[in-house]
Protein backbone atom coordinates (compact mmCIF):
# COMPACT_ATOMS: atom_id res chain seq x y z
CA UNK A 1 0.00 0.00 0.00
CA UNK A 2 1.35 3.42 -1.07
CA UNK A 3 -0.43 5.77 1.11
CA UNK A 4 0.36 9.31 2.20
CA UNK A 5 -0.72 12.30 4.33
CA UNK A 6 -0.82 15.89 3.04
CA UNK A 7 0.26 18.56 5.40
CA UNK A 8 -2.08 22.03 4.36
CA UNK A 9 -1.80 24.94 6.71
CA UNK A 10 -5.39 27.27 6.28
CA UNK A 11 -6.22 30.15 8.08
CA UNK A 12 -9.17 29.21 10.11
CA UNK A 13 -11.40 26.21 10.93
CA UNK A 14 -14.11 27.04 8.23
CA UNK A 15 -11.46 26.73 5.38
CA UNK A 16 -9.89 23.93 6.74
CA UNK A 17 -13.26 21.91 6.96
CA UNK A 18 -14.42 22.64 3.98
CA UNK A 19 -11.21 21.40 1.95
CA UNK A 20 -11.12 18.62 3.49
CA UNK A 21 -15.24 17.29 3.33
CA UNK A 22 -14.78 18.48 -0.72
CA UNK A 23 -11.65 16.37 -1.15
CA UNK A 24 -13.43 13.21 0.93
CA UNK A 25 -16.47 13.33 -1.31
CA UNK A 26 -14.81 13.38 -4.49
CA UNK A 27 -12.96 10.62 -3.10
CA UNK A 28 -9.19 11.86 -3.24
CA UNK A 29 -9.13 11.92 0.92
CA UNK A 30 -10.20 9.74 3.17
CA UNK A 31 -10.25 11.46 5.74
CA UNK A 32 -9.59 14.89 6.79
CA UNK A 33 -8.51 16.16 10.19
CA UNK A 34 -8.57 19.62 11.76
CA UNK A 35 -6.33 20.60 14.29
CA UNK A 36 -6.84 23.68 16.92
CA UNK A 37 -4.88 27.27 16.17
CA UNK A 38 -1.45 27.01 15.89
CA UNK A 39 0.74 29.83 15.67
CA UNK A 40 2.53 30.10 12.35
CA UNK A 41 5.93 32.07 11.84
CA UNK A 42 7.53 32.57 8.70
CA UNK A 43 9.11 35.13 6.26
CA UNK A 44 6.40 36.59 3.38
CA UNK A 45 7.66 38.64 0.73
CA UNK A 46 10.44 40.12 3.02
CA UNK A 47 8.97 40.34 6.12
CA UNK A 48 8.39 37.94 9.04
CA UNK A 49 5.23 37.02 9.67
CA UNK A 50 3.37 35.21 12.93
CA UNK A 51 -0.31 33.94 12.21
CA UNK A 52 -3.16 31.69 13.57
CA UNK A 53 -3.63 29.15 11.67
CA UNK A 54 -5.21 24.97 11.59
CA UNK A 55 -3.68 22.49 10.30
CA UNK A 56 -5.25 19.94 7.78
CA UNK A 57 -4.13 16.70 7.50
CA UNK A 58 -5.66 14.86 4.92
CA UNK A 59 -5.09 11.42 4.31
CA UNK A 60 -4.73 9.76 0.97
CA UNK A 61 -3.30 7.26 -1.56
CA UNK A 62 0.25 8.35 -2.94
CA UNK A 63 -1.25 8.27 -7.20
CA UNK A 64 -3.67 10.99 -6.05
CA UNK A 65 -1.50 13.31 -4.32
CA UNK A 66 -1.25 15.66 -7.47
CA UNK A 67 -4.79 15.38 -8.03
CA UNK A 68 -5.34 16.45 -3.88
CA UNK A 69 -2.83 18.98 -4.74
CA UNK A 70 -4.76 20.60 -7.66
CA UNK A 71 -8.00 20.21 -5.84
CA UNK A 72 -6.33 22.26 -2.87
CA UNK A 73 -4.94 24.96 -4.83
CA UNK A 74 -8.57 25.69 -6.59
CA UNK A 75 -10.11 25.54 -2.98
CA UNK A 76 -7.62 27.43 -0.61
CA UNK A 77 -7.05 31.55 0.03
CA UNK A 78 -3.92 32.15 0.38
CA UNK A 79 -1.75 32.68 -2.83
CA UNK A 80 1.17 30.20 -1.54
CA UNK A 81 -0.55 27.54 0.36
CA UNK A 82 1.51 24.87 2.29
CA UNK A 83 0.72 21.70 1.01
CA UNK A 84 3.40 19.16 1.64
CA UNK A 85 2.92 15.39 0.85
CA UNK A 86 4.94 12.91 3.09
CA UNK A 87 4.68 9.05 2.65
CA UNK A 88 3.18 6.51 5.20
CA UNK A 89 5.61 4.34 6.39
CA UNK A 90 3.49 2.30 8.46
CA UNK A 91 0.72 1.71 11.04
CA UNK A 92 -2.00 -0.55 11.39
CA UNK A 93 -3.49 -2.32 8.16
CA UNK A 94 -6.65 -2.86 8.82
CA UNK A 95 -6.44 1.45 9.00
CA UNK A 96 -4.42 1.48 5.92
CA UNK A 97 -6.79 -0.81 3.88
CA UNK A 98 -9.39 1.61 4.56
CA UNK A 99 -7.54 4.47 3.47
CA UNK A 100 -7.30 2.64 0.40
CA UNK A 101 -11.12 1.59 0.16
CA UNK A 102 -12.24 4.98 0.91
CA UNK A 103 -10.08 6.55 -2.03
CA UNK A 104 -10.84 3.98 -4.52
CA UNK A 105 -13.56 5.20 -7.27
CA UNK A 106 -17.03 3.49 -6.45
CA UNK A 107 -18.10 0.79 -9.23
CA UNK A 108 -21.37 1.09 -10.13
CA UNK A 109 -23.98 -1.73 -10.89
CA UNK A 110 -23.80 -2.12 -14.64
CA UNK A 111 -27.35 -1.73 -16.36
CA UNK A 112 -28.90 -4.59 -18.14
CA UNK A 113 -28.92 -4.20 -21.99
CA UNK A 114 -32.51 -4.43 -23.82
Amino acid sequence: MANCVLLVTCPNQEVGERIARELVEKRLAACGNVTTPVTSVYRWQGKVQRESEVQLILKTRRILVNACVRAVRELHPYEVPEIIALPIIGGLSDYLGWIESETSVVKRPRRARR
